[in-house]
């Protein structure tokens, strides 16, 4: 991979990374629209540990205090309070894309990647997000759903195995499906990110350790960008989620989905 799509796969990433418009689908349409060869799910693994960071820092306080309060409540019931019931919350919705991630590997690495899934994925999902958004009520709170409600929301997430879905964006909206309001369903989003994102990049980068194909100087550069860019993403989509409904998200993927479907059907970008 060049030096120059290198940073510029980094910055797609940090932008992309929290918003719901799927980074694994832009990291697999860019390298299509300049010509390249995609460098594959284990390129984008990798390069979200960026964004990772830019999460544990950007919310260090409240990851710190679920982190102890969660080990103080498993020993001592007395000491179970809304920090301990939101670490049992990523714990319990971490469990799905676990296991998923590790029985459809050799999907996720072949079959997701086709461009025309990705894109009729991102059109159709577009109207579900559009439509729960708009019409789901904001009456509860994170701390008060029920487990197997959590759970859901994990299984939500691990659609976003498929590049076009995105996890933002389908976390985001089974949260809002609950009864849970933009801003809050974000943050929780955000928290949910960090260990499904952790294992699979660090997963990953121990299975490409011999051989990466995108050059591991590359992917340290786009690591390092992907971090900058996605620590001022974050605050920002809090802040825009505190006032904005997810339309106008809907409206560029359905736009972007169907340019994808058109640049295929025209021959001019390439599926591979």
């Amino acid at each position: 991979m060049s030096w120059w799509l290198a940073a510029v796969m980094g910055v797609v990433q940090g932008i992309t990374e929290f918003l719901p418009i799927s980074s694994s689908a832009h990291l697999r349409i860019l390298p299509a629209l300049v010509g390249q060869v995609d460098p594959g799910a284990s390129f984008t693994a990798v390069i979200q540990i960026g964004t990772i960071f830019s999460v544990l820092i950007f919310f260090r306080q409240d990851l710190y205090n679920i982190s102890l309060q969660t080990m103080s409540g498993i020993f001592n019931r007395s000491k179970r309070n809304t920090d301990f019931r939101m670490g049992i919350s990523i714990i319990l919705a971490t469990i799905p894309i676990v296991i998923l991630g590790l029985l459809g590997q050799d999907f996720i690495k072949n079959g997701a990647r086709n461009l025309y899934l990705v894109a009729y994925v991102m059109l159709i999902f577009s109207f579900v997000m559009y439509l729960v958004d708009t019409f789901a009520k904001t009456n509860t709170d994170i701390a008060d759903l029920s487990r197997s409600k959590i759970f859901l929301i994990g299984i939500a997430q691990s659609l976003a195995l498929v590049p076009g879905f995105s996890r933002s964006g389908v976390t985001i909206t089974a949260a809002r499906f609950f009864g849970i309001d933009r801003s809050a369903a974000a943050r929780f989003s955000f928290l949910l990110s960090v260990p499904a994102i952790v294992l699979s990049g660090t997963y990953e980068a121990i299975g490409i350790s011999q051989n990466n194909p995108s050059g591991w100087g590359q992917t340290i550069f786009a690591t390092i960008i992907s971090f900058v860019v996605g620590y001022l993403s974050i605050a920002w989509l809090i802040k825009w989620l505190g006032s904005h409904s997810l339309k106008t998200f809907v409206f560029y993927r359905i736009a972007l989905a169907l340019v994808i479907i058109g640049l295929l059907n025209g021959g001019i970008i390439s599926n591979l």
